[in-house]
C-alpha cells in the first residue's frame, strides 16, 4: 500500500494559483472541515503504522535464535508435591468410666497386638449392677411366662373324658376366673368302692379280676381292682377292713342309687355300698373373659384335654403385650451391663507401637480421658493435594518417588492408594487429595515432611528437543542444512543489516538473518524442559528457537518470527500465532 504524504489536492492547488473560489453555502463548509479532520487523522496513523513497523523490523533485527541438537535423552512426565507423613493407623485409647487402675502392664515403645489387655480398672461396682440386673430379668420373664400361660387358659379344655351333661354357659356371655361352665360324666364304667378284711386286702393287686353282685336283681358283673386303700379302717365289732375300689363296665342300667357286694379271689366284702361314676367333673375357667365361641355340644362325648369352649379378653392381650416390652427393658439393662463390664478392661484397638502412657496402675482416671496412644508403623501414608488441571492423570496404583529432607541421599518408593473426588477451592484453584501408601520406611517417622514424584509418562532413549522450540501447529524451526529441512518450508527470517522490504537473508545459523526451514513434528512425552519428537525430525537436525522470555505479567514461548502488530490491538504469530500445542 502506497501514501502520497505532503501532496495537496487539486482544489488545494487551485486555491493557491489564485483560482477564484465562489463562495460555498454553510452546509457545505462543515463538510470540508470534516473533511479535513478525517485526512490529518489518516496522516497521522500512516506516520504511526510506518514508525512501528520501522521498531519491529529493528526488534526483530535485534533478535538471537538459540539453535539445539536434537538427540536422544530419557525424558520422564511427572507430578510434585509435598506432604506430611503419617502413620497407617493411629489410635489414642479413652477410657468411657471412672475407677481405679488396677492393671497397666505395658511401657512406651512396646509392640502390642490387637486385642492386648492395656489397662484393667475396678469393676465392684459394675458386678454389683450386674446381679441386680439379671434379676430384673429373671422377673420379667416370669411374668411373661405366666402371662403366656394365661393366654392358653382361654381356651378351656376337658378335665377328663366323659359326656358333657351340662354346658352352662352361651357366646357372648362374660365369665370369671373360677365359674363352671360345662359338667363331664363318664357313665361308660362305674366304680364300686367296699370294704375287705384287712388282712385279705393287703394281697389284693390293681387289676385283679373281681366279682360284683347286684342287690337289686343279684346279676354278677365281671370287674377289676383299680384301687387298693393304705389304711385300715374299724368297723362296728372291731372289724378291721381296707376300702378296694373295683371298676365294673355299665350294661347300660347301672346308676349311682345302685348298691352291689363284692368277691375277690373267693373273699367276700365286709359290707356293700352304692355305685359311682368313674370320672365326673366340673369344668370352670381358669380366667375371666368373654366367650368367644362354644365347640361343643351338651351330650357330646369329649376326651380329656379337649377344647369345649373360646374365652376371649382384651385386657390380657395388654398384660401380655406389656409383660413383653417389660421382658425386653430388663434385657437390654442386663446386656447394657455386660457391656459397661466390658469396659472396665481395655484391650488394644490396632497392632502397633505405644507411642504415650498418660496413667499407671494405682491411678484413678476420669471418663474420656486419653490414657495411651498407638501407632501402626507397619507402613506410612502421605497426603498430596493436587491441581484440578492435573488429578485426570493420576490412578490407584501408580508408583510414587518419595524423598524427605530428614534423611538425606535416600529415596523411598510409594504407591497410589486413593484418588479423593472431593476437592478443594481456595483462590479459585481446586485441589484433590491423593494418598499414597510407602511400606519400605527405613528411617522415616510420623510427622516428617516429604516430597513426592509421581511418574505420569516416560520415554526411554528416544529424540528430543527444547519444549521452547514447538510452536502452534507443531511446528519446529531448523537449519537449512538439517538433514530434515528438506521436508520443510523455507522462510526467511530479517537479519542485521538487511534493509527493508527485501527478501534476501544470511544463512549464519543461530544468529538474525539466518535462513530456517519450518517443519511439522509428531511430539510424545513432555517434561519441564523437553518433548519427544515421535517423527518430523531425525538426529543430525539441528533447531532453532527463540528461548522462553517474561516480562511482567507477560511472556513469550515458542513464537513464529517476524510478528507485528497493529496500534491498539497488538500484534502476534503470523496467522494467529501463539505457543504451540500444549
Amino acid at each position: 500500500m502506497k501514501f502520497n504524504v505532503g501532496k495537496k489536492s487539486a482544489s488545494a492547488q487551485n486555491a493557491s494559483g489564485g483560482t477564484a473560489v465562489k463562495p460555498k453555502k454553510k452546509g457545505r463548509g462543515k463538510k470540508l472541515v470534516a473533511l479535513i479532520l478525517v485526512c490529518a487523522i489518516a496522516g497521522g496513523g500512516v506516520w504511526y503504522f510506518l514508525g512501528h513497523n520501522k521498531a519491529s523490523a529493528a526488534q526483530a533485527s535485534d533478535t538471537t535464535y538459540t539453535t539445539a541438537a536434537v538427540e536422544r535423552r530419557d525424558i520422564t512426565a511427572s507430578i510434585t508435591g509435598s506432604g506430611t507423613l503419617e502413620a497407617a493407623n493411629s489410635y489414642s485409647v479413652t477410657t468411657l468410666l471412672e475407677g481405679t487402675i488396677l492393671t497397666a502392664d505395658f511401657e512406651e515403645g512396646d509392640q502390642v497386638e490387637e486385642g492386648t489387655v492395656l489397662y484393667t480398672i475396678d469393676s465392684s461396682n459394675a458386678s454389683s449392677s450386674l446381679e441386680k440386673a439379671e434379676i430384673s430379668l429373671n422377673q420379667s420373664q416370669r411374668s411373661y411366662n405366666n402371662k403366656l400361660e394365661s393366654l392358653e387358659d382361654l381356651n378351656v379344655t376337658a378335665s377328663t373324658s366323659g359326656r358333657v351333661i351340662s354346658l352352662d354357659v352361651e357366646v357372648g356371655d362374660d365369665v370369671s376366673a373360677g365359674q363352671t361352665v360345662a359338667t363331664i360324666r363318664n357313665s361308660d364304667v362305674m366304680s364300686l368302692t367296699v370294704p375287705f378284711p384287712a388282712d385279705d386286702a393287703a394281697n389284693f393287686y390293681v387289676g385283679q379280676t373281681a366279682s360284683v353282685t347286684l342287690d337289686s336283681t343279684f346279676e354278677v358283673l365281671s370287674g377289676a381292682v383299680s384301687k387298693i386303700s393304705a389304711v385300715d379302717t374299724v368297723l362296728t365289732g372291731n372289724i378291721i377292713v381296707r376300702e378296694v375300689t373295683i371298676d365294673v363296665t355299665n350294661p347300660g342300667g347301672i346308676s349311682t342309687t345302685q348298691s352291689a357286694t363284692a368277691e375277690i379271689d373267693g373273699v367276700g366284702s365286709s359290707s356293700g355300698s352304692t355305685f359311682a361314676y368313674e370320672d365326673e367333673a366340673v369344668v370352670t375357667a381358669a380366667i375371666s373373659g368373654e366367650v368367644a365361641s362354644l365347640q361343643v355340644a351338651e351330650g357330646d362325648w369329649v376326651d380329656k384335654n379337649q377344647v369345649m369352649v373360646v374365652l376371649s379378653s382384651d385386657t390380657l392381650e395388654d398384660e401380655i403385650q406389656s409383660a413383653s416390652e417389660s421382658l425386653r427393658n430388663a434385657e437390654l439393662s442386663l446386656e447394657s451391663q455386660y457391656d459397661q463390664l466390658d469396659d472396665y478392661t481395655i484391650t488394644s484397638p490396632i497392632s502397633g507401637t505405644i507411642i504415650d502412657k498418660n496413667y499407671k496402675a494405682g491411678e484413678t482416671t476420669e471418663s474420656n480421658q486419653v490414657l495411651c496412644s498407638i501407632y501402626d508403623l507397619s507402613y506410612l501414608t502421605m497426603t498430596l493435594s493436587v491441581d484440578e488441571l492435573d488429578i485426570a492423570d493420576i490412578a490407584v496404583g501408580q508408583t510414587v518417588s518419595i524423598t524427605a529432607d530428614a534423611v538425606e541421599d535416600a529415596t523411598y518408593e510409594g504407591v497410589v492408594t486413593k484418588v479423593s473426588v472431593a476437592g478443594t477451592s481456595s483462590g479459585g484453584v481446586t485441589t484433590y487429595p491423593v494418598t499414597i501408601r510407602i511400606d519400605e520406611t527405613d528411617g522415616l517417622l510420623p510427622g516428617m515432611s516429604a516430597d513426592a514424584t509421581i511418574v505420569l509418562d516416560s520415554a526411554t532413549d528416544v529424540l528430543a528437543i527444547p519444549s521452547a522450540a514447538l510452536m502452534r501447529g507443531n511446528l519446529v524451526l531448523v537449519t537449512a542444512d538439517s538433514p530434515s529441512a528438506a521436508n520443510g518450508t523455507a522462510m526467511s527470517i530479517p537479519g542485521d543489516g538487511q534493509k527493508e522490504g527485501t527478501d534476501s537473508a544470511e544463512s549464519a545459523s543461530g544468529q538474525s538473518g539466518a535462513e530456517y526451514v519450518s517443519v511439522e513434528v509428531t511430539v510424545g512425552v513432555s517434561d519441564d524442559s523437553y518433548l519427544e519428537v515421535i517423527s518430523g525430525l531425525q538426529e543430525g537436525d539441528t533447531v532453532a528457537y527463540i528461548p522462553t522470555t517474561s516480562s511482567g505479567s507477560s511472556f513469550q514461548m515458542g513464537m513464529m518470527p517476524g510478528g507485528g502488530g497493529m496500534p491498539g490491538g497488538g500484534g502476534g504469530m503470523p496467522g494467529g500465532g501463539g505457543p504451540g500445542g500444549f
